[in-house]
């Protein structure tokens, strides 16, 4: 298995802490106001993308080719720049357009690093909120708010009685399937907003999130944070969650395990 040099990790958190500052004052100074709003879908569904995302996405890659030029980049806008190199950077602009648009602040700037395809640095930047979340090695993870960096940890202690459990099927469950399972139903006490209720997930303020239909790039930059604070991520059928998909993370193996049991009639 790959492993980063303690140095590489420095090098990258460093550019991914500026990064974020970066962005978030990108967003205050140029983005903050009337934007453009288009649906990818047309007729078929609604996946909207604004003029905002576009131009996050390319000051994102703007940004990573002057300082590492030779990396590919793969972003959900732009699709998938490719190089000789075994480092790619995956890129969601904005995850939780939908947020955006109504003016929720649970929006966010996602970026991970990612070796031979496997996320090793991941980015959740929240601008509106003022703070954003980073692992500095494959067992430190970080949130940064307020000028303050504090170390964040999953609640390892956390049972199945008495779980918090944040979860969103996004239309992919047909109300039939929903009768399938419902244990989870019961359990869907906390909304699911985005990708701060991964970030939340890896702060110990929730247990268990549960989403479907995740790209690469919406839960690629989450997953090095989530493992680094002492989390697991799996599909629901329990298989490496680089495929993406239905995601489920969860603050212990006992957890896990209970819930992707619960899940076995949706997940074949």
């Amino acid at each position: 298995m790959f492993k980063l040099k303690s140095s590489d990790y420095k090098v990258y958190s460093k550019f991914l802490r500026n990064l974020a500052n970066k962005l978030t004052k990108y967003y205050f100074t140029k983005l903050n106001k009337p934007f453009k709003i288009s649906n990818k879908l047309k007729g078929k569904g609604y996946d909207p993308v604004t003029n905002v995302d576009i131009l996050f996405e390319k000051f994102i890659t703007k940004e990573i080719k002057k300082k590492f030029p030779s990396h590919q980049i793969i972003g959900e806008e732009f699709g998938h720049t490719k190089s000789k190199s075994d480092f790619s950077w995956v890129i969601d602009p904005i995850d939780g357009t939908r947020s955006f648009v109504v003016g929720n602040p649970t929006w966010s700037n996602l970026i991970s690093l990612n070796h031979k395809g496997k996320p090793i640095i991941g980015l959740a930047n929240f601008p509106v909120l003022k703070k954003y979340y980073l692992n500095t090695s494959s067992k430190l993870a970080f949130v940064f708010e307020n000028g303050k960096k504090k170390k964040i940890k999953v609640n390892k202690k956390a049972t199945f009685a008495k779980m918090k459990m944040s979860a969103g099927f996004h239309g992919y469950l047909s109300l039939q399937q929903q009768k399938k399972i419902p244990k989870i139903l019961k359990l869907m006490q906390f909304p699911c907003i985005d990708a701060l209720s991964y970030s939340h997930l890896a702060e110990g303020k929730i247990d268990v999130v549960l989403q479907c239909l995740n790209k690469i790039w919406d839960i690629h930059p989450l997953i090095p944070i989530i493992k680094a604070a002492g989390g697991i991520v799996t599909t629901w059928k329990n298989e490496d969650p680089i495929k993406a998909g239905n995601i489920i993370c969860s603050s212990n193996k006992s957890i896990h395990s209970k819930v992707l049991k619960i899940l076995k009639p949706v997940s074949k």
